[in-house]
C-alpha cells in the first residue's frame, strides 16, 4: 500500500528511463480485435432448495434499494429482523416443489437459452462468446463477465431476460454491469437491450406456444395473461412497467384473436402492506369462478422462463384458490423456455443488437440453408 502511494506520490523514481528511439518513428503493433460478447441475465435463485440458501438469495435481492424503496434505516431493521429470519423456511418447501433434478427450474431454462443463443450464433458465423449472469446469485454478473473478458470479448451485449422494463428488474441489471466496469482500467464497449415486450421475436413464438396448447387440449371460456405486480408508486414516479405490460397483452391478443371478453389482463406477487398494480391474480380468479366461469388458462407473459412465481403461486396456489371458489378446470400454460422458436427469436434479437459489431452474416445465412 505505502509502495503504492510512493509511486503515485513521486513516478520519477519509480518510472523506467526513457529509450532513447522517438516511438513516433515507428508504428504501433497491430490491434487485433477482440470477439463480441453477449451477457444474458435474469433474476437469479437459490443455489438448492435450503432454508440456508434461500436467506443467502433472499438477502442479496431484498436489499437492492431499486426492489425495495424503502428508506434504508427503516427497511433493513425489518429485513433482517422479520423477514430473514421466517420467510426462508416457509419458502423451503414451495422451492423443493419445483425443483427439478438438473437444479431451479429458472437455471435450468436460463441456461438453455444461453446454450441454445451460443450455438444459434455460431451457426450463423457470428464469432461471439455467451455467457450467463444472475442478478442475484450464482453465477454472479461480474464473474459472467469476467468470463467474457478472459474470452477476449471487447465489446459486450447485455440482454436482460426481462421483456418488460421496470427500474426493479432492467435497471438493476444496468447498475450492476456498470458498477463493475467502474472498476476496471480497460473496460469494453458496452450495449444494453432495454426492453423487447412489443418484439416479434418474443410475442410470436409465446402466441405459438399459447396455440399449440389450445390444439393439444382445447380452448378455456378465459385467458388470464398474469404479469408479476409492482408497487403503484412506482408507476406514479414515473416507471414504464404498466405501459409495457397492457402493450404486450394486447399484441399478444390480436395474434390470438381473441375478443377482449375473453382475456382478463391481472398483476401476481404482491408484497408488503402497499397498494400494488390491480387486478390481482387471485382474487380475480376467485371471482371469476364465483361468477360462473369454470374453465380458465393462465399465461404468464412478463417470464421467459418458469420459477417460483409461475410453477408454485400460479400453478398450484392460484389454482387451489379458483378450484375452491367454484372453477372446474384450471390449467397454467408454461413459459416458453428452452422452446426452439424462442431460442431462434432470442437469438435473431441478439444478433440485430449485435449489427455494426460483427460482419453482416447474410450470405453465410443463405448457405447454411441452401440445399
Amino acid at each position: 500500500m505505502f509502495l503504492r502511494l510512493f509511486k503515485y506520490l513521486w513516478p520519477e523514481r519509480y518510472l523506467p528511463e526513457p529509450e532513447q528511439e522517438d516511438p513516433f518513428n515507428e508504428d504501433p503493433p497491430p490491434r487485433v480485435p477482440g470477439k463480441v460478447g453477449v451477457l444474458l441475465v435474469n433474476l437469479g435463485t437459490p443455489d438448492t432448495p435450503t432454508a440456508k440458501d434461500i436467506r443467502k438469495y433472499l438477502g442479496e435481492f431484498l436489499s437492492d434499494p431499486r426492489v425495495i424503496e424503502i428508506p434504508r434505516y427503516l427497511w433493513k431493521p425489518i429485513l433482517h429482523g422479520m423477514v430473514l429470519t421466517r420467510r426462508p423456511k416457509r419458502l423451503e418447501p414451495r422451492y423443493a416443489g419445483i425443483w427439478m433434478k438438473e437444479g431451479s427450474p429458472l437455471m435450468v431454462y436460463s441456461q438453455r437459452q444461453t446454450d441454445g443463443v451460443r450455438a444459434a450464433l455460431q451457426a450463423a458465423g457470428v464469432d461471439a462468446a455467451v455467457e450467463l449472469g444472475m442478478r442475484y446469485g450464482n453465477p454472479s454478473i461480474p464473474q459472467a463477465i469476467s468470463n467474457l473478458r478472459k474470452q477476449g470479448c471487447e465489446r459486450i451485449l447485455t440482454v436482460p431476460l426481462y421483456p418488460q422494463y421496470a427500474a426493479s428488474t432492467t435497471a438493476t441489471v444496468v447498475d450492476a454491469v456498470t458498477r463493475y466496469m467502474g472498476k476496471l482500467r480497460d473496460q469494453p464497449e458496452m450495449r444494453f437491450i432495454k426492453r423487447f415486450h412489443d418484439d416479434p421475436a418474443y410475442l410470436d413464438p409465446l402466441a405459438a406456444r399459447i396455440e399449440r396448447y389450445w390444439t393439444e387440449h382445447g380452448k378455456p371460456q378465459k385467458l388470464v395473461m398474469s404479469f408479476h405486480g409492482l408497487p403503484r408508486y412506482s408507476i406514479e414516479l414515473g416507471d414504464p412497467y404498466y405501459r409495457d405490460c397492457m402493450e404486450t397483452a394486447r399484441l399478444l391478443a390480436q395474434r390470438l384473436s381473441l375478443p377482449r371478453d375473453q382475456i382478463e389482463v391481472t398483476f401476481q406477487s404482491r408484497f408488503g402492506t402497499a397498494r400494488w398494480l390491480e387486478p390481482y391474480t387471485e382474487p380475480t380468479l376467485k371471482a371469476l369462478a364465483a361468477s360462473g366461469v369454470t374453465e380458465v388458462d393462465v399465461v404468464c407473459p412478463g417470464f421467459v422462463a418458469d420459477c417460483l412465481e409461475t410453477l408454485e403461486e400460479i400453478s398450484l396456489e392460484c389454482r387451489d384458490a379458483f378450484l375452491e371458489a367454484g372453477g372446474k378446470q384450471f390449467r397454467y400454460i408454461p413459459a416458453i423456455n428452452d422452446d426452439p422458436a424462442w431460442i431462434a427469436g432470442l437469438s435473431g434479437l441478439v444478433e440485430r443488437y449485435l449489427q455494426g459489431w460483427v460482419p453482416d452474416t447474410t450470405d453465410l445465412k443463405e448457405k447454411a440453408h441452401a440445399p
